[in-house]
């Protein structure tokens, strides 16, 4: 039914839930696994007065390098685990969903299989969701994995 599927994480332990869901399906299915991991942007223009500054960046660059190609090396040790061959992708965009959007597009997928953080109320409203952007702002199906409330 799918033949590719994209799983974006941030590293959390709900995205590597996530992650897993999506793996097991793609293994069901027999359907090609992209992972994609996005780096925040932080390329930052701050105006003071009538002059410009401009901030360096490079070490914050390079963090969420470290950061990327950690969380995507045990995306590989999952995947491996799991008997399912992943592509991994990074993007850095200041906004999570379009790269999200965009990689799916980019690569032909034909489904998103993303965590969610199932914040509700003031949080959910302050904090936003990436997930919800993605599912108002996408073509492509989004299947939401939620978290499993043990009460």
């Amino acid at each position: 039914m799918f033949m590719h599927i994209l799983i974006p994480t941030d590293g959390s332990k709900l995205s590597e839930a996530a992650l897993r869901a999506g793996m097991q399906l793609a293994k069901e299915q027999d359907s090609q696994v992209t992972v994609l991991y996005v780096m925040p942007d932080y390329a930052a223009l701050m105006y003071s007065g009538e002059a410009m500054m401009t901030y360096n960046t490079s070490d914050l660059n390079k963090d969420a390098e470290r950061t990327a190609d950690r969380v995507l090396q045990e995306v590989q040790d999952i995947a491996r685990a799991e008997g399912v061959y992943c592509k991994t992708a990074r993007a850095m965009n200041a906004s999570v969903h379009k790269a999200i959007i965009r990689q799916a597009e980019e690569s032909h997928c034909d489904l998103i299989c993303m965590a969610s953080h199932g914040r509700k109320g003031i949080a959910g409203i302050l904090l936003g969701s990436e997930t919800q952007r993605v599912l108002v702002n996408s073509h492509i199906p989004v299947l939401v994995h939620r978290p499993v409330v043990k009460e």
